[in-house]
């Protein structure tokens, strides 16, 4: 009967989109147009790939007007190279150890072309600095990185035993930054192909199946790469490395989960026709739906990130929307027309087929894991551990519920008492000489020594911006550092606090508002310190904004899917609350157990944009199945034979996905560790709690009013199907026969 239903309706259809994807002829010329256009991306775009560092400071911040302002300067072309002298045991240098200091200085002044300032020595006499200008335009190429490895070496090569030198300031931490990034493309790429190649032959249980959307997905992820770039430089938008880090990840684990959800799918068909044409067609429509709705909920959300102060906000928002659309392209047109081709035994050696179930995996395990028709249900529930899990919730609605949120509330409060913000020598998790020589100089020196505040103010009110300056609380000295010709003087100001501490941004904030009350001076203060806090400043305006607009987003993406508003208010819930209990579990791991020293700003929005748009993916495939199941069932019976069809597939998907997010560990920079193991840990809790528990019981207390205003069952009740051929049956039931 099912062939015979299926090759009637498949008359028509097969013309259409889905019969030229799935076509004996038109399958092999799609995946032609696949690769040609695959092949004009690699021929024709860039490939080289970004080292540069997140770019987070405001457009329109106190702080970048400064460094607008500043190249009107002299010496705006340079940035000093700083050098830190001091001996391995911690003595004085004396005259010997300053001869040292000045010797390394003029060498590494030989190396620039510049001269050297110096020495400075600290009021210990342990420690002593030398200053050299290098030019700036170098400082973001391969060129800075190679000049400071040669004043590395030049330092070296005269230097007396017993003497330690560190070079730092701003061109060392250019160079430290980008032979940290140096090969890490690589190594996310290799650490994610290969997490997803095990995960695939595990969920598989095939040597040749996880092949297919392996390659399909890496390819997309090179092409996303490719144009992402494109796409950045058409409308100015910097990709940094993270960006470029995090797209990989997003394309890599989004991919893998549409791959999933249509391979099931297919297999699922393939046990009820002996055309496995027609089976793939059935489940290109089956799936699509719920993909679709996935990506689209990811992509809006992602693009609210266009409306952040911040750069690299925007960077990610337009990267990652561009990389998961591309993502979406291959999955609905490369890897359907991909197994068309390979044919039934892609899947060998469990090869299914119609009538075999019980050769299966499953349908050895079907008859100890059939739950049967429990008390109230019309029919039985389908087999295996996901059907008991889901009928032991709907009987004890109210007990899972209230467990399960007293968990998600208790791992919330690890948020409580985090320190939010690290500072320029935290940034990274690999050893860094720039880092060290900060650490050094802060120990010998007043903290901000090496890392002045700038303050710019017109030119004849010096004298009273100085005055004020040196009364506020935490400055130690401030002295005129040169006029720009263009009504400004700047003043330098140091601290006796580090940079992104409490203490220092207190003192930015104490600075501003005293040169505002100084007449005519029109004074603004500046320096990577202001700029920290300007950030964070920049983080809490755009976390207050993204956050309530990715909620709206997601809400009404489930609006339309569900076609209900009380589902989705609940499934909203739900995904919110898991949000919060993974940012507070993920922040106890990362910094109690990993041991890093706090939040990045950034982690917050990140992680928050990530859990809501993502974890929210595994509650829309859940609720679609279940509304289809509630054309025929009750609501308590349609979630429990939802979540046991469904328990399979979304439990693969989110394993993978919460795999890759944490091979962004393989990347230097800490905030990315610190998203990939929040998200991790969000994404598991979506599939195991939020799916498995809270959302059954949430949709079992409330009952079938939980689809108002619609009504599933009208589609259901409508003439033309209430009456179906006797040579056919209903398409639910099928799908579930």
């Amino acid at each position: 009967m099912r062939a015979e239903r299926s090759a009637v309706e498949t008359t028509g259809t097969d013309r259409g989109w889905v019969g030229v994807l799935t076509g004996r002829l038109t399958a092999w010329l799609m995946l032609l147009v696949v690769v040609v256009a695959t092949g004009a991306v690699f021929a024709f775009a860039s490939s080289e790939g970004s080292s540069e560092a997140p770019q987070t400071l405001p457009d329109d911040s106190e702080a970048a007007l400064v460094s607008q302002i500043q190249q009107d300067f002299p010496d705006a072309g340079s940035v000093p190279a700083v050098l830190v002298i001091s001996r391995d045991d911690g003595g004085e240098l004396g005259p010997q150890g300053l001869a040292a200091a000045v010797g390394a200085g003029e060498r590494m002044a030989e190396v620039v072309g510049a001269p050297s300032q110096g020495p400075i020595p600290s009021e210990d006499g342990a420690a002593a600095l030398m200053l050299v200008p290098v030019d700036a335009q170098v400082l973001s190429n391969e060129e800075g990185r190679d000049l400071v490895k040669e004043m590395r070496a030049a330092i070296a090569e005269g230097l007396d035993p017993g003497v330690k030198a560190e070079l730092t300031g701003g061109p060392a931490f250019a160079a430290d930054t980008a032979a940290a990034f140096e090969g890490a493309d690589f190594r996310l790429l290799a650490a994610t192909a290969l997490v997803v190649a095990v995960l695939l032959i595990i969920t598989y249980r095939s040597p040749v199946l996880w092949l297919v959307p392996l390659i399909v997905v890496g390819v997309a992820d090179r092409v996303a790469a490719l144009l992402v770039s494109l796409v950045g430089e058409a409308i100015g938008v910097t990709v940094d490395a993270s960006t470029s880090g995090i797209v990989s990840v997003l394309v890599f684990g989004a991919g893998t989960n549409y791959a999933l959800l249509l391979v099931s799918r297919y297999r699922e068909e393939l046990r009820k026709t002996a055309d496995r044409r027609t089976a793939l067609r059935d489940a290109y429509r089956g799936a699509v739906p719920a993909i679709l709705a996935s990506n689209i909920t990811v992509v809006l959300a992602l693009l609210t990130l266009l409306l952040a102060t911040l750069p690299n906000y925007r960077s990610l928002g337009l990267s990652a929307a561009v990389g998961l659309l591309i993502a979406l392209a291959y999955a609905l047109v490369a890897l359907p027309a991909a197994l068309a081709v390979c044919g039934r035994g892609l899947f060998w050696p469990f090869i299914p087929r119609p009538g075999d179930r019980a050769g299966t995996r499953e349908g050895r395990r079907s008859a100890k894991g059939a739950v049967g028709t429990p008390e109230g249900f019309r029919d039985e529930v389908p087999p295996g551990t996901w059907g008991r899990i889901a009928a032991g919730v709907v009987k004890r609605p109210v007990r899972v519920l209230v467990s399960c949120v007293l968990l998600l509330v208790i791992l919330s409060f690890g948020l409580v008492g985090t320190r939010v913000g690290l500072s320029q020598t935290e940034q990274f998790r690999t050893v860094s000489e720039a880092a060290d020589g900060l650490s050094t100089a802060a120990e010998h020196f007043p903290a901000g020594v090496t890392d002045p505040v700038t303050v710019l103010t017109r030119t004849g009110t010096e004298g009273a911006v100085l005055g004020a300056v040196q009364g506020v609380e935490g400055v130690v000295s401030a002295r005129p550092a040169g006029e720009s010709g263009t009504g400004w003087t700047r003043v330098s100001v140091t601290l006796d606090a580090a940079p992104a501490t409490d203490r220092s941004e207190e003192s930015i904030v104490a600075l501003r508002e005293t040169v505002r009350t100084i007449p005519g001076s029109e004074a603004i203060v500046g320096g990577s310190v202001a700029e920290a806090v300007d950030t964070s400043d920049g983080n809490i305006r755009d976390l207050t904004l993204i956050a309530p607009l990715i909620l709206l987003v997601v809400f009404l993406v489930l609006v339309l899917v569900l076609r209900s508003l009380i589902a989705p208010l609940l499934v909203m819930g739900a995904t919110v609350l898991s949000s919060l209990a993974a940012l507070g579990l993920g922040t106890f791991v990362t910094t109690q157990i990993l041991g890093f020293p706090g939040l990045d700003v950034s982690v917050p929005l990140f992680s928050f944009l990530f859990l809501v748009a993502l974890g929210v993916d595994y509650s829309i495939f859940l609720t679609i199945r279940a509304r289809e199941e509630a054309a025929t069932h009750e609501t308590r019976e349609a979630m429990v034979r939802a979540v046991a069809l469904t328990g399979g597939v979304i439990t693969s998907a989110g394993i993978v996905l919460a795999s890759v997010f944490v091979v962004l560990g393989v990347l230097p920079l800490i905030v990315l560790t610190q998203v990939g193991v929040i998200v991790a840990l969000g994404v598991l809790l979506d599939t195991f709690i939020v799916r498995t528990l809270v959302v059954p019981a949430l949709f079992t207390i409330t009952g079938d009013r939980v689809w108002w205003p619609g009504d599933p069952r009208r589609r259901a009740a409508s003439p033309t199907e209430s009456t179906p051929d006797p040579g056919t049956t209903d398409t639910t039931q099928e799908i579930h026969a």
